[in-house]
């Protein structure tokens, strides 16, 4: 007899698939609309560039000549994005350039190029630097590295052998003889941003307890080290660098190499010997060629090494508003600055730092409609970023981003906030600001004179995971907590969720600042893109959909697709479609930067299509959805006992399936339907007899041969230019005895 198949809209994997009758359990890359369940649609990918680094912040706005920016930064760049082309607007420590001679030296067969600074340079490895044009070079003794292999060019810093030397890496090897140390550049220096990535450290330094690396000296590995105890291509004792100069050479020593200490006991040519792996309480891990090398042997510090990861390298991230056609760019925990988006020449200009504005905060935004611009966790004495203080507040005054000091002609102020450790983020609402210390939730309204603004305490123990962890839509604030979802309506709700343990259970709390949270008001969701335990990126999400949700029925569903994984998002609002970014570790091939280790960002447009399109090359999008088991029993009726179908049975019988129903409200191209069989509930599901089967949208029906106690119901496809929407499937359902 046909029984219509009814499920619940959203997953609940708080329950066994047994439990969970008439829901789905799992899925990806499919959204809930209406209650009723739908592949995702497709993206593409804008422009042609792969930009450098992790995008870690994404603003769009529009200049009043009606021109679209989207600003995009990355953990090494920014980026500002229009008419299909990325202009680099990124600011320069030393805007006019600084000429340097006597700069450069190579080694006939090497790729390396040490540059040799008249003074500290202060530079990192990871960091950029801008060569001048070619009327500034002068040429290298011996080398076949002119003019046109430096001018104009962005290089990313390989190693920092010392205060004053650091290596750059050209694509090709030298085929000179070489030089000792001539020829000469203007170059400018980028700000420093940060790491592409947030990971755990150990200690209150880098690795001993008290710790602090004296005279540290940075490389790259020159090969790859596997997850294993060998060392450079999972052979040997010995890890081949770039270069080991300034590496002590005697004694045991000890490198870092992401999270993982590793010992040595001698050094040949560019080797280390006699290596030990996850030495002082570290857990070894592989490490990709190009990543850096920083010898960890000299220190000053109390004890021996700590055996647990309780210090976080805080990730470079960026907090972007505008003021009109002005742009705010903040680095975290360092300087602001501004980029004129309406200036005749806004593709060519850079962003410039803001004078008078503090030098060192958390987060920031643009408060409107009153336009001042905050500042949170940011310094008491403007600045000095030494008296930085992270629950402090400071304000510009009205439409001036140049003043900061309170007077009784201006309405510049601060407040201090009492609950918490640090702020931890701020977003603009409709009536206020909400903003997150890590443990409660503040408001902070404009009231005027004399006060400027009202802050007032609205939840405990409620505190934001992240600075990206919380968006606010339609007059309710959403965020992420160390300890569950919450929203916030004129009230604190602590928010049902039918998937929280399948979250948190596996979540990277200590890359907690990956987390981004974005909005598809297309579609009425909140998603919260996160890192799962054993990664510091983010590869799952878990999307609410707070249009259809009721509180008798939270709507969540999560995504594990490695094609869905974002590290930014901005909404349909300015450019008419979601936008997000893709950070591949794996791949360096940036178009700017000569050197790149750090990885690249793919820029996509959202809900475009039903595939994937990413540097021309299309895609398909899998998808898939699974039902949580159903099963039957046998009904009385008046008093007799007859076959009809329960789904809602207990089990006592085996059900035999003849026919399959399929309904789509929509479809394009073929969907793939499976019915998935059990007995007992811990016995794995197997697929049934003659199936999965291939359903197209001239189905009427499909044969099966199954038999169970317990059937699950699994959707999916895999081809490109698949896409389809679910309606309401009829099983041909016999009641087959009890054994």
């Amino acid at each position: 007899m046909l029984q219509k198949l009814g499920f619940l809209p959203g997953f609940n994997k708080q329950v066994t698939p047994t439990g969970a009758e008439s829901q789905w359990i799992e899925g990806q890359n499919v959204r809930f609309r209406y209650g009723t369940p739908e592949k995702i649609g497709g993206w593409n990918q804008l422009g042609d560039d792969k930009l450098t680094g992790a995008a870690r912040g994404l603003h769009h706005m529009v200049n009043k000549e009606g021109i679209k920016y989207s600003i995009i930064g990355t953990n090494r760049i920014l980026y500002a994005f229009s008419g299909g082309i990325y202009y680099d607007i990124h600011p320069l420590v030393n805007p006019s350039g600084t000429a340097a001679t006597n700069f450069f030296s190579t080694t006939n067969g090497s790729p390396t190029v040490t540059l040799t600074f008249a003074g500290a340079h202060n530079l990192e490895a990871g960091d950029i630097l801008l060569f001048g044009n070619a009327s500034t070079f002068t040429a290298i003794t011996n080398s076949n590295f002119g003019a046109s292999d430096f001018a104009d060019k962005k290089f990313m810093i390989a190693s920092t052998p010392s205060g004053t030397e650091a290596t750059i890496t050209m694509p090709s090897n030298e085929t000179g003889s070489g030089a000792t140390t001539s020829g000469g550049i203007t170059y400018f220096q980028y700000y420093h941003v940060g790491p592409a990535e947030q990971v755990g450290v150990f200690g209150y330094g880098i690795s001993q307890w008290g710790g602090t690396v004296t005279s540290p000296r940075t490389t790259t590995l020159n090969g790859a080290l596997l997850n294993d105890n060998f060392g450079t291509g999972g052979s040997g004792t010995s890890i081949t660098l770039t270069s080991t100069v300034g590496f002590p050479t005697t004694g045991t020593n000890y490198i870092q190499v992401g999270t993982e200490e590793i010992s040595y006991t001698g050094v040949s040519g560019n080797d280390l010997t006699g290596i030990t792996r996850a030495v002082r309480g570290t857990t070894r891990a592989a490490h990709s060629n190009g990543a850096t090398v920083t010898n960890t042997s000299s220190y000053s510090a109390w004890g021996q090494a700590a055996s647990t990861t309780d210090k976080v390298a805080e990730p470079g991230l960026w907090a972007l508003d505008n003021l009109g056609d002005t742009l705010i760019a903040l680095i975290f925990n360092g300087e602001c600055f501004e980029w004129d988006a309406n200036a005749s020449n806004a593709t060519s200009t850079r962003a410039t730092i803001i004078s008078g504005a503090p030098t060192a905060s958390r987060d920031m935004l643009v408060s409107t409609p009153d336009r001042h611009l905050v500042f949170f966790g940011t310094e008491t004495t403007i600045g000095d970023k030494t008296t930085q203080d992270e629950m402090f507040i400071r304000f510009s005054s009205q439409e001036d981003i140049n003043t900061y000091a309170p007077s009784a002609t201006n309405s510049a102020g601060t407040q201090r906030l009492a609950d918490g450790s640090r702020i931890m983020g701020a977003e603009l609402g409709r009536n206020a600001i909400y903003v997150w210390s890590d443990t409660a939730l503040f408001t902070m309204r404009f009231v005027g004179t004399p006060n400027i603004f009202a802050f007032e305490q609205v939840g405990t123990n409620c505190g934001l995971i992240g600075m990206n962890a919380a968006v606010e839509v339609d007059g309710a604030a959403y965020w992420m907590s160390e300890n569950g979802f919450f929203r916030y309506t004129g009230k604190l709700e602590s928010m049902d969720c039918l998937v929280e343990d399948y979250v948190y259970d596996d979540l990277n709390t200590t890359s907690n600042q990956m987390i981004y949270a974005g909005i598809n008001n297309l579609f009425g969701e909140v998603t919260w893109f996160y890192p799962t335990s054993n990664s510091n990126v983010n590869l799952r999400s878990v999307s609410y959909s707070y249009l259809d949700s009721t509180p008798k029925r939270p709507i969540w569903f999560t995504n594990d697709s490695t094609l869905f994984t974002r590290t930014t998002w901005q909404d349909s609002a300015v450019f008419g479609l979601p936008h997000a970014t893709q950070y591949d570790a794996g791949d360096d091939s940036s178009f700017d930067v000569v050197g790149n280790t750090d990885g690249i960002t793919y820029y996509y447009e959202h809900e475009t299509g039903i595939n994937q399109i990413r540097s021309g090359v299309t895609t398909a999008i899998p998808a898939s959805i699974t039902s949580g088991d159903f099963d039957i029993t046998q009904k009385v009726v008046r008093g007799a006992a007859t076959n009809l179908g329960d789904l809602r049975g207990d089990g006592e019988n085996i059900m035999r399936v003849s026919r399959i129903l399929p309904d789509f409200i929509s479809q394009t191209g073929d969907a793939i339907v499976q019915l998935d069989l059990r007995n007992y509930p811990n016995d794995a599901s197997v697929s049934s007899s003659l199936g999965p089967f291939t359903v197209s949208g001239s189905t009427d029906k499909v044969d099966t041969r199954a038999r169970a106690r317990a059937v699950a119901l699994k959707i999916s496809n895999t081809a490109v230019d698949t896409a389809w929407k679910l309606g309401t499937f009829r099983l041909d359902i016999h009641a087959g005895g009890r054994r």
